[in-house]
């Protein structure tokens, strides 16, 4: 887990999971980015279930200074940490300033970085950690009943994209008022915490469809319904505005950067117009690999 100084809705976050009476975290030796850092200790509830996780398992807290969406280096080989997968817990900020809880994969479709990362480079992921992290946000907006906040999946934007791990952000928006909420980064930090647990539940059981997404709007609700409701799981959404963006070697890595194997295509039917389908169909074509529509699940 992942916070930075530079975020004001990041440290409210750290701070509700460093200073919670539901579990325990202790400050180790090693250090990370120059700053202190935490190993999860486990769950004072129900500890036997919960804490059997920790047997094979180990969840570290690191704080950079740097943007989040602009840390460019893990430096592993400055620390004896080595993990498997990365979650952010940052700010999220729009417009509307409309409050709610995100999760999302990171990249850039297009010849512009504006916002961290490289051009036309997505990062590494996991489409399973994805659907542990909705799955979590869902469960805790429920239990701390915060649903005047919005629930979304965003489709991959910004950085980072160079990072050696597959990563995921959680997020707490969408104005400063919202940052500032500990109840909001409750919520947030309590699904960093299950989406771990969720992750390891979900590799146990039947594996769901992996797909990776095309078309519709920055927010992604055709996709987020599949995630949802069914037993789908998705990373990189390439959202209607850059279909014509895409090229092979960017659908090359929308596949390679998944850690899972990519079972299917999955396109928002009604949310790519008729140009878009006529750029991207055959594209997809040339893989081996089912195109299915959101609307058939």
């Amino acid at each position: 887990m992942i916070n930075s100084t530079e975020d004001i809705a990041s440290m409210n976050i750290r701070d509700k999971l460093l200073n919670s009476a539901l579990y325990s975290f202790k400050k180790i030796d090693d250090k990370w980015h120059n700053n202190p850092l935490f190993i999860f200790e486990g769950f004072t509830s129900d500890p036997e279930k919960k804490n059997s996780y920790l047997n094979e398992n180990q969840i570290y807290l690191g704080l950079t200074d740097d943007p989040l969406i602009h840390l460019n280096e893990l430096k592993l080989d400055e620390s004896d940490i080595n993990p498997d997968l990365l979650i952010f817990a940052s700010r999220h900020k729009s417009e509307t300033e409309r409050p709610a809880f995100l999760v999302h994969t990171t990249g850039n479709w297009s010849n512009k970085a504006d916002f961290g990362g490289t051009p036309r480079v997505l990062s590494k992921s996991s489409s399973i950690l994805l659907k542990s992290a909705y799955v979590s946000l869902e469960s805790q907006r429920s239990k701390k009943q915060m649903l005047d906040f919005s629930l979304d999946i965003e489709v991959t934007h910004h950085g980072p994209t160079s990072l050696e791990k597959p990563l995921i952000f959680m997020e707490l928006g969408s104005s400063e008022k919202e940052w500032k909420i500990e109840k909001g980064a409750l919520v947030v930090g309590h699904a960093i915490l299950d989406t771990c647990l969720e992750y390891v539940e979900f590799r146990k059981k039947k594996p769901p469809e992996i797909g990776i997404g095309f078309g519709g709007p920055h927010y992604a609700p055709q996709f987020q319904k599949l995630i949802s409701n069914k037993n789908v799981a998705i990373s990189f959404i390439c959202p209607k505005y850059f279909i014509r963006d895409l090229n092979k070697e960017m659908i090359e890595q929308m596949i390679s950067n998944n850690l899972e194997q990519i079972n299917c295509f999955l396109i928002d039917w009604k949310g790519t117009n008729s140009d878009d389908k006529k750029h991207l169909i055959p594209l997809l074509e040339e893989f081996d690999i089912p195109i299915k529509k959101t609307k058939d699940f």
